[in-house]
């Protein structure tokens, strides 16, 4: 949910301090829990937050936390199911202002865990299952919160998985969680809460701008993997007439199936880890000089007279794929070679000869 004002956030109040109610863990110290609450409640108001509360009931603290809070100035969000309403009884001139939102089902349950995830922050006192819940859900969401152990309860529950977890806690945060309730407690447990709001904010903040660097590195990687491929593709062009094996023959031979395994492996990366394109090229060179070169010697032995009329172009029309899938599986072809095996090339297709200068040309 949004406050009218952007700039103030919204704490959900969730909890009970029900005397003669079976609590486990059990309660503590409940007689102080009122006064707790209220204390909690305005200083959340003094503090800037508006309040997310599901009920009106003296049972539950949503209560005492609302006339706390109605001491100050803010606005607090009764969210209850359509055929109930939020009447917590706060005096007449009181400067809080009661909203009622009514959600269209008839079961509390539906509107309460609704609620919790729109909310910046979550406090919770005493409680049993659904508090319990309550935190686990906020755990699993980071979102800021104070269960405060003080009195037992779920609320104590979640204070120990929340020491496993941590999220934006920190020693000092667990530590205070757990004191026994003072007279500076709800002060101090609210300065507690906005820090925790302070470092969730610089980690959403730092995990903007990793996404937004992985999306500028995937972008660079797939340009650069695409040039490659291009220029690759220009060797047919420089390729030339069948001739005997000259520098700029042997050249665009070797060099544009490594152009292509270089794209190959680009390719790859952007697909697990985009940042690392740029290593990932490196490695597919070398998977793409090893399965060229390898090939290409492979040719040497069959035809031993295929320096003497090297025709280029029909050679890279096997060399270019090759080279671009030793670079796109350049993991697969470095099992290969640390297990002492070559990579395969291309199959010739059926009836016809391995490629070459042509079959007048062989031995």
């Amino acid at each position: 949910m949004v406050s009218p004002d952007s700039a103030r956030p919204v704490v959900a109040i969730v909890g009970s301090v029900e005397p003669g109610r079976t609590y486990v863990p059990e309660l503590r110290h409940p007689g102080s829990a009122p006064a707790a609450c209220r204390e909690l409640g305005r200083q959340l108001a003094l503090a800037g937050y508006d309040l997310a509360v599901f009920s009106a009931k003296p049972k539950y603290v949503e209560h005492d936390v609302v006339h706390g809070y109605a001491q100050e100035d803010g606005a607090i969000f009764a969210h209850v199911p359509r055929h109930r309403d939020a009447d917590f009884g706060l005096p007449q001139g009181s400067p809080a202002v009661v909203h009622t939102v009514r959600d269209t089902g008839p079961e509390w349950e539906v509107s309460f865990y609704r609620t919790l995830l729109t909310c910046d922050a979550l406090l919770l006192v005493g409680g049993g299952q659904s508090t319990r819940v309550a935190g686990v859900i906020a755990l699993s969401q980071r979102i800021p919160m104070l269960p405060v152990a003080a009195f037992g309860g779920g609320a104590s529950q979640v204070w120990v998985n929340l020491d496993k977890v941590r999220n934006d806690t920190t020693d000092d945060d667990i530590t205070l969680l757990g004191q026994d309730w003072r007279p500076d407690s709800a002060r101090r447990l609210v300065e507690c809460l906005d820090g925790q709001r302070r470092r969730r904010a610089q980690w959403l903040r730092e995990r903007e701008r990793t996404g937004r660097r992985a999306s500028l590195s995937t972008g660079l990687g797939l340009t650069v993997a695409l040039l490659l491929l291009v220029c690759a593709l220009l060797g047919f062009g420089l390729a030339g007439e069948p001739g005997p094996a000259t520098g700029r023959r042997l050249a665009v031979l070797v060099v544009t199936p490594l152009l292509a395994a270089m794209a190959g492996a680009v390719i790859r990366s952007s697909f697990e880890a985009p940042d690392q394109w740029p290593r990932s090229a490196v490695r597919g060179l070398g998977a793409g000089i090893v399965s060229v070169l390898l090939y290409v010697a492979s040719q040497l032995l069959t035809v031993p007279s295929l320096l003497d009329e090297l025709d280029v172009r029909r050679l890279l029309f096997f060399t270019l794929p090759l080279g671009f899938s030793a670079g796109f599986t350049f993991d697969l072809v470095f099992e290969r070679l640390r297990s002492g095996a070559a990579p395969d090339p291309p199959a010739p297709p059926t009836g016809q000869p391995p490629p070459g200068p042509g079959p007048a040309d062989r031995p």
